[in-house]
């Protein structure tokens, strides 16, 4: 159904989602509407027992994040290692509720509990005029983060669609509603223009994302696949580059954004070198809450060499 769906053109006309066949899907998008509107309080104490949930029974996942999490916390024993993969499921738990509030909430309400720092660094890239790339990251507040940010900002949004249409179709209008326009991940033409219009535009590069166009850089000490787009990007739009984060506050109900100083002397002409920043910058946003990141991402998926083994424990198919 998933290989069919991806052959789908984006469309996000609701009445083409009359057939009963999206029926269970609605249900879903009901269920999200319907726990955004709870408390914020609950909404944190529903997503942890998603969270605990998946845990326990989402194997396949919580494999990739224990290997994420023992490869990039040496330093951590396996107790600690293990209390973190646990809370990574939690935050992710409670960012799933969070994409409910992004998509069907008001995030002007949620204003009063959220701290932005360093909007100033944001503020004087812009007056450049060449536009700004936000460079993101997935961590667990990926949609609610980005929506708070349109509070205090106007900025577009690369996304990758969602395999499902229905569901893609109702991401697409949410976030459409809170940036100015929403660009399909390979829309580089539709990018370039948005920064030539002097725009701001959230952006991400810390997946895996196969062989093509990277770098073997540094991530948390293990080579790791890093695309060079970003590098490209900024050669040839003479934008900005500010990093980018948001995080939900471990204390209390609340979030903070940060926005960072634009990249200096960026891109240096070396990708390795740019490459190694970018991941170094990401690395450091991680430490701040090192729970809030989408571990479960098979980050270290593709290896400097094709025969060096894996580390998730599947073999590879060997060519005919």
């Amino acid at each position: 159904m998933k290989k069919k769906y991806r052959k789908l053109p984006r469309n996000t006309d609701y009445s083409a989602y009359r057939h009963p066949r999206w029926w269970p899907t609605w249900l879903g998008i009901a269920t999200m509407w319907l726990v955004a509107q709870l408390p914020l309080r609950l909404q944190w104490w529903l997503g942890k027992v998603a969270g605990l949930l998946a845990w326990r029974l989402a194997k396949g996942r919580r494999h990739i994040a224990e290997v994420n999490i023992r490869l990039c916390f040496p330093e951590l024993n396996q107790q600690q290692q293990a209390a973190l993969v646990r809370n990574a499921f939690i935050a992710n738990g409670i960012g799933l509720m969070e994409i409910g509030v992004a998509w069907f909430r008001d995030a002007s309400k949620l204003k009063k509990i959220t701290r932005v720092h360093g909007l100033e660094h944001f503020e004087r890239a812009l007056e450049e005029g060449h536009g700004v790339l936000l460079l993101g990251g997935h961590y667990s507040t990926l949609d609610l983060g980005g929506s708070l940010a349109t509070e205090y900002i106007e900025a577009d949004v690369m996304q990758r669609d969602h395999n499902n249409p229905l569901m893609n179709a109702v991401m697409t209008r949410a976030r459409g509603r809170r940036y100015g326009t929403v660009l399909g991940a390979r829309d580089l033409r539709g990018l370039f223009r948005c920064l030539k219009n002097n725009r701001a535009v959230w952006y991400a590069t810390d997946q895996d994302y196969g062989r093509k166009d990277i770098v073997f850089a540094p991530f948390f000490g293990i080579p790791t696949g890093t695309i060079t787009a970003t590098s490209r990007i900024a050669e040839r739009s003479k934008c900005k580059v500010v990093p980018f984060s948001h995080f939900r506050r471990e204390d209390r109900p609340g979030y903070d954004i940060y926005f960072h100083p634009a990249l200096e002397n960026f891109p240096s002409g070396d990708d390795l070198e740019d490459a190694t920043r970018i991941n170094a910058i990401i690395e450091q946003e991680i430490r701040k809450a090192p729970d809030q990141y989408l571990w479960m991402h098979r980050r270290f998926k593709t290896r400097p060499n094709r025969d060096d083994p894996g580390f998730y424990g599947r073999k590879r198919k060997k060519k005919r």
